[in-house]
């Protein structure tokens, strides 16, 4: 039976996967890939206690993966070199008010999220307890996040931007393309790629600075990334274009 182009295309894309294995990053190839530096943003999502700080209440899901990767130093090697280069630095964190507590219904990962209280904010008008809690910013990242340049969206609820301001304050500053990592590598991270690319950005992964609860949920979303951004860089890659 003769294929489709289509169906030839999945065939050729399915054998590549199944040959590559999932840690290839598809996208790592797309040399001709070339921000403007002008029109490029650094996005950290999620860079709260609650994922990133030993006694968070997200650890347990994600610190041997940002143990392994070296996620942490990474990302504040990214924030500290995109400042220092005039690059803009958004953070899209994640939040929930206490009116937040009543919705009638959660996923399987939201209910366990609200079960241990994880990115408890006191509520929208008032952040008595926020100071050091699970939803604060991460400690060693803190002083430059809250410098008065970084751009910080307001809390996003479930997983993607759709529910905060994160493409107004790109479209608002001109931002075209957005090189991006944090947490949780397949949900958060995830979801903002999706978003974004849907939304019309130029997206770059970068694939050491993000946690995953787990090295399988590590590799799918890598995977993802692969197919899905327009680049999935390292580190070092993204601070040689950022520096």
């Amino acid at each position: 039976m003769k294929q489709t182009p289509l169906i030839a295309v999945a065939t050729t894309l399915a054998l590549a996967l199944s040959l590559a294995g999932p840690n290839t990053a598809l996208a790592d190839d797309h040399a001709g890939f070339q921000p403007d530096r002008a029109t490029t943003a650094l996005l950290v999502v999620d860079p709260q206690n609650d994922f990133m700080s030993s006694g968070g209440k997200g650890w347990g899901l994600v610190g041997e993966n940002v143990m392994r990767l070296g996620s942490n130093d990474h990302i504040e090697t990214l924030i500290r070199t995109a400042k220092d280069g005039d690059i803009p630095v958004f953070v899209s964190p994640h939040g929930y008010f206490e009116h937040d507590a009543h919705w009638h219904d959660r996923g399987p990962v939201q209910a366990l999220m609200h079960e241990a209280g994880l990115l408890k904010i006191n509520g929208p008008a008032e952040y008595e307890g926020f100071e050091g809690s699970g939803a604060d910013f991460y400690a060693p990242l803190k002083a430059m996040i809250l410098d008065g340049d970084t751009v910080i969206t307001t809390p996003h609820k479930v997983y993607g931007p759709d529910s905060n301001d994160l493409a107004l304050q790109l479209r608002k500053r001109g931002i075209q393309t957005v090189i991006m990592g944090g947490f949780v590598a397949n949900l958060c991270v995830d979801s903002h790629m999706r978003e974004l690319v849907e939304q019309g950005f130029n997206v770059v992964v970068v694939k050491d600075v993000v946690g995953a609860p787990g090295e399988d949920a590590y590799d799918a979303a890598i995977l993802n990334a692969s197919m899905i951004a327009n680049a999935v860089w390292d580190t070092d890659q993204a601070v040689a274009f950022l520096d």
